[in-house]
């Protein structure tokens, strides 16, 4: 188990209010959760937001390297949180973290739902070539966050993260709702056919863009957008309108 000092949590409160969902930000390759900030605005509206970052990226930490380790570990987490989540979130691993962990909680109540962004239910380990460029992507997506991460850590993070989906199969069907938000891409058709294989209430929206331009601002509408749609069916609570 990865060890924390110095107080450092990786349950992180993003936005605390009173409303019908609760949910939960998971986080990508890399560990981050700053390229999230625009969607938990977002999933604000609706009730308190959270979100779980990887060990492995201060000082005194070592990051997980498989993916039931980490769905243990966080379900912990998800077990102090004070309503339980009604939605998780995630891109990338982060989905695939989302989905599995909504399995376990629908052992003991109802199955959260699942936002899905541009997530896979398994990956093929990358040639030394394409790790190099998938490392390269996911820390240049860490880099701007300011919160004590430093490349070396990062990088070694993101590694230890592409080894754990690289080795995983998504097999669980957690039962509830999930909207699939799928970038454009040689893999869409399989990357979606696989996720149906799972469930039979998933919902298919488009973004269109490249996996690691997702949360570039001009994507971000599009993105949200369908995040609204999702939300809106989940609740009977009318929208908040953005001031």
């Amino acid at each position: 188990m990865p060890a924390t000092t110095h107080g450092t949590k990786l349950l992180v409160p993003l936005a605390q209010r009173p409303g019908p969902l609760s949910s939960v930000l998971l986080h990508p390759a890399g560990g981050g959760l700053g390229q999230y900030l625009g969607t938990a605005a977002r999933l604000a509206r609706h009730g308190s937001v959270f979100g779980i970052r990887a060990a492995g990226l201060l000082p005194g930490e070592e990051p997980h390297d498989d993916v039931a380790e980490m769905t243990r570990a966080y379900l912990d987490l998800l077990g102090r949180i004070p309503d339980r989540p009604r939605v998780l979130v995630g891109w990338s691993l982060g989905g695939v973290l989302a989905w599995e962990l909504a399995a376990h909680l629908a052992e003991d109540g109802p199955a959260p739902a699942v936002v899905l962004i541009d997530s896979f239910t398994e990956h093929t380990t990358p040639d030394a070539g394409a790790r190099t460029l998938v490392l390269d992507a996911i820390e240049k997506s860490v880099s701007h966050l300011g919160d004590g991460t430093d490349a070396a850590r990062a990088r070694t993070t993101a590694l230890a993260h592409v080894t754990a989906s690289a080795a995983h199969r998504t097999r669980s069907r957690p039962g509830g709702p999930a909207l699939l938000m799928a970038c454009a891409g040689p893999e869409r058709d399989q990357q979606i056919a696989a996720w149906h294989e799972l469930t039979d209430r998933l919902t298919v929206r488009d973004l269109d863009c490249g996996h690691f331009e997702v949360f570039e601002a001009a994507h971000q509408p599009r993105l949200l957008s369908h995040l609204d749609d999702f939300l809106d069916r989940l609740t009977d609570t009318p929208r908040e309108t953005p001031r």
